[in-house]
C-alpha cells in the first residue's frame, strides 16, 4: 500500500523514533540473557523498577518483532504527515503513556492467570495507530487472491496481525492496551488533540543530523504543521488542465480524496486546490502537485 513519499520526507519524529528503536533493540540482543526485556509484576509492583516501564518502550525482543514492528512505525508516518510533526509527538507520547497504565493495571488484575510478564517494544503506539488507520485512510483499491477479497490495507492489517500473535498472551495484551489508548485519542479526551508543544520542542526532531534531509517543518493554511510541503495555489497549476473545466465553486472534493493525497505527504490545502482543478480526478490531481512540486 502506497504510504506517500518514500523515505522519511516530512517525518522527522516518526525517522528519529524508528533509528531510535532499531538501536536500542540492536543493544538490548547484546545484553546477557539473565536481563529480560519487557517488564513484569514482580518488576513493578515488588522491585520497583518503574524505568523498565520506559525502557520497554523501545526495546523489541525479537527479530521478527523488530522487523514487523519497524515496518508498521514506518508506514504509519502517514499520519505525522496529515497532522504535523507537533500533534504527532503528543500522539506517539499520549499512546505509550496511556498503553502503560493499561498495562500496569492488567497485570495487576491478571497476575493470577499466570500472566506475568508483558512484550516489550512500542506496541502501545503501533496499535493506536490502527484506530486513525481504520477510520482515517480510504480504501484505494480491491482485488482478490485465489477468490479472497483483498483492498490495499489488507497486508497492513496482517503485518499488525502478525505482531500481535508474536509472542501470544504477552503481546496480545499490550496490542489490546494499544488500541484502547489509540480510541481515547481519537475520542478526544481531556481536548488531548488540541494540545501541542512549544514550538521550540516540536521542531527538535527536525534539527538532528538524522532527521535533517527533507524534514524542516511548515505550517499549512489549515494550522497544521506538515512539513515543509509548500502550498500550491490554484493559479501555479493553470494551464495543466483544459480550459473546459467546469466553476471551482461547483467541484468541491470529496473528504476522502483529500484525505488520499494528504497521506502521499501534500499540503491539505493544496490538495483540495488540485482536486477541484483536476475536477477531483485522484491521479491526475497527483500528477498537478507532482508537477508544481518540482518547478
Amino acid at each position: 500500500m502506497n504510504g506517500g513519499p518514500s523515505g522519511f520526507h516530512n517525518a522527522p519524529v516518526t525517522k528519529s523514533f524508528v533509528i531510535g528503536c532499531a538501536l536500542f533493540s540492536i543493544l538490548v540482543g547484546l545484553r546477557p540473557r539473565s536481563f529480560s526485556p519487557g517488564f513484569s509484576y514482580q518488576d513493578i509492583f515488588v522491585k520497583l523498577r518503574l524505568w523498565k516501564l520506559f525502557s520497554s518502550v523501545l526495546e523489541f525482543s525479537s527479530t521478527p518483532e523488530l522487523m514487523f514492528g519497524l515496518y508498521l512505525l514506518y508506514y504509519f508516518r502517514v499520519f505525522e504527515r496529515q497532522i504535523g510533526s507537533n500533534k504527532y509527538s503528543v500522539f506517539i507520547l499520549f499512546s505509550l503513556a496511556v498503553s502503560s497504565l493499561f498495562e500496569v493495571l492488567a497485570l495487576s488484575l491478571l497476575k493470577g492467570l499466570g500472566l506475568n510478564v508483558l512484550a516489550s517494544g512500542p506496541y502501545g503506539l503501533i496499535f493506536a495507530s490502527f484506530v486513525p488507520f481504520y477510520f482515517d485512510i480510504p480504501v484505494s483499491s480491491r482485488f482478490h487472491i485465489f477468490g479472497v477479497p483483498f483492498t490495499d490495507k489488507s497486508f497492513i492489517y496482517l503485518a499488525g496481525l502478525q505482531l500481535l500473535l508474536s509472542s501470544w498472551k504477552r503481546s496480545v495484551l499490550t496490542g489490546i492496551c494499544g488500541v484502547l489508548a489509540g480510541s481515547l485519542y481519537r475520542l478526544n479526551v481531556f481536548g488531548i488533540r488540541r494540545i501541542k508543544f512549544p514550538e521550540f520542542i516540536a521542531s527538535f526532531f527536525s534539527r538532528l543530523p538524522l532527521s535533517s534531509t527533507g524534514s524542516s517543518s511548515a505550517t499549512g493554511s489549515s494550522g497544521s504543521t506538515i512539513g515543509n510541503a509548500p502550498s500550491y495555489r490554484v493559479r501555479e497549476m493553470e494551464g495543466n488542465y483544459p480550459p473546459t473545466a467546469p466553476p471551482l465553486a461547483s467541484l468541491e472534493p470529496p473528504e476522502s480524496s483529500v484525505a488520499t493525497l494528504v497521506s502521499m505527504g501534500f499540503d491539505r490545502n493544496s490538495a483540495r486546490q488540485a482536486l477541484m482543478q483536476a475536477r477531483n480526478d485522484v491521479n491526475v490531481a497527483t500528477n498537478l502537485l507532482l508537477e508544481a512540486q518540482s518547478r
